[in-house]
């Protein structure tokens, strides 16, 4: 005994297959550009400065019933990079500091996610910055706002692992070597 579906059979059960994988589909969180933000913190000559990245994308898939199950990838467009005067942030999309030319984007993969105390999730990952990729782990506050889910975080690196700072600017003396990443990204 044979078993044939027809045309129809065949459309429906393409539809149904198709209407079972959109609750999948539309877990990746859209990105709100004009709440979120991605800034650095440094230090030159011992004195704090504030820098931001101007675009970015992110996309999350987060799961509150399994955050474990939750994925994140960030991409920066470096050239973005603002220090609040034309020409400083000239000067380190150059060669010996970011090097736009052959490193236009920065990114994030997250590896893991993993549920801690009072909505903090503990969170792993791949981060590549001017073609240089570690593995780093950092918390992960998460929060719901409204219609909003809001993610918060801070992640210290070292500038010179990744580069940033060729030449004569290795020397910390004048921009220290820890940075802290820190972003606000509030999804829809």
């Amino acid at each position: 005994m044979s078993i044939s579906f027809s045309k129809k059979t065949k459309i429906i059960t393409a539809s149904l297959l198709l209407a079972a994988s959109l609750p999948a589909l539309a877990a990746i969180a859209k990105l709100d550009n004009a709440k979120s933000k991605v800034t650095i913190v440094f230090k030159q000559m011992n004195v704090p400065v504030d820098a931001q990245f101007k675009k970015f994308s992110a996309a999350i898939d987060y799961n509150t019933a399994k955050p474990e199950a939750s994925t994140a990838t960030v991409d920066i467009d470096v050239a973005s990079f603002d220090l609040g005067d034309p020409q400083y942030n000239a000067e380190v999309l150059k060669k010996e500091w970011f090097n736009t030319a052959q490193f236009p984007k920065a990114g994030f993969v997250s590896t893991s996610m993993k549920a801690g105390a009072n909505g903090v999730l503990n969170v792993s990952g791949k981060l590549t910055i001017k073609g240089k990729t570690t593995d780093i782990s950092f918390p992960l506050t998460v929060k719901k706002e409204g219609a909003n889910q809001v993610f918060d975080g801070s992640l210290p690196i070292k500038r010179l692992t990744y580069n940033i700072g060729e030449g004569e600017w290795k020397d910390t003396g004048m921009v220290a070597d820890e940075v802290v990443i820190k972003f606000h990204v509030v999804t829809q």
